[in-house]
């Protein structure tokens, strides 16, 4: 089995400074762009989001400092390259309840990861009504919603096999040069009990369908997170 990539767990006890860091939704792009395609300048950065390089330049120093990237190898002493420490972000779902700082976080995250989703799907549309996605890739895509009664144990090794079996295939595919980056997202939540309530969310469809492609943003660990955040 391929050995699961690095990752940084944050702890809401004593990583809140960290934790803050990462609510900067600049941030989170810098970090996932620096996961997704390696080693890069402010400059470069700054030219992927749009962003100045003074803005690109101030948000890296603040994830350097808080141990999320750090200094690459420079080609030359004019410039600052910055490659990601670890290739995912993770912690405990459960202690990240525990105070409002820590929810806030999350939220952010996740705000970040269905804005992700968002784009790659409209992203993969794209492509596909200007013919450049192959018939291979076309089939291979989709989206699937399912509404399952599990116990937790359940769901959660319904994760645990997912992202196992997502890095063992990615592995094996590794040398392949039919590879290409592909984004992948999966999420298991607890649905709310009917109740009536008209905030609570429509059943699943049960259908496949929609798409996954590459996109600019965060690398996901199977945990619902962009740019490797869980």
């Amino acid at each position: 089995m391929p050995a699961e990539p690095t990752r940084r767990v944050l702890d809401p006890g004593t990583d809140t400074a960290a934790l803050k860091a990462l609510t900067h939704p600049l941030r989170i792009r810098l970090l996932g762009l620096l996961r997704q395609l390696g080693a890069a300048t402010a400059s470069e950065l700054a030219a992927r989001t749009g962003e100045s390089s003074a803005s690109t330049s101030y948000h890296l120093r603040v994830l350097a400092r808080h141990g999320f990237i750090t200094e690459a190898e420079h080609r030359d002493a004019r410039e600052r390259r910055w490659q990601a420490v670890h290739a995912l972000t993770s912690w405990d779902e459960a202690r990240m309840n525990d105070s409002e700082a820590a929810r806030a976080f999350v939220d952010t995250i996740r705000r970040a990861q269905l804005d992700h989703l968002e784009r790659t799907v409209a992203a993969h549309a794209a492509d596909a009504a200007a013919g450049r996605v192959g018939a291979d890739w076309l089939e291979a895509s989709g989206m699937t919603d399912l509404m399952l009664r599990m116990t937790p144990e359940s769901l959660g090794e319904l994760v645990e096999v997912f992202t196992r079996t997502a890095y063992a295939l990615a592995a094996r595919d590794a040398d392949d040069p039919r590879a290409e980056q592909a984004a992948v997202f999966a999420a298991g939540f607890r649905m709310p009990a009917a109740s009536g309530d008209p905030e609570a969310p429509d059943t699943a469809t049960g259908t496949k369908g929609g798409a996954s492609g590459e996109q600019d943003g965060p690398a996901e660990d199977g945990r619902g997170g962009a740019e490797g955040l869980r």
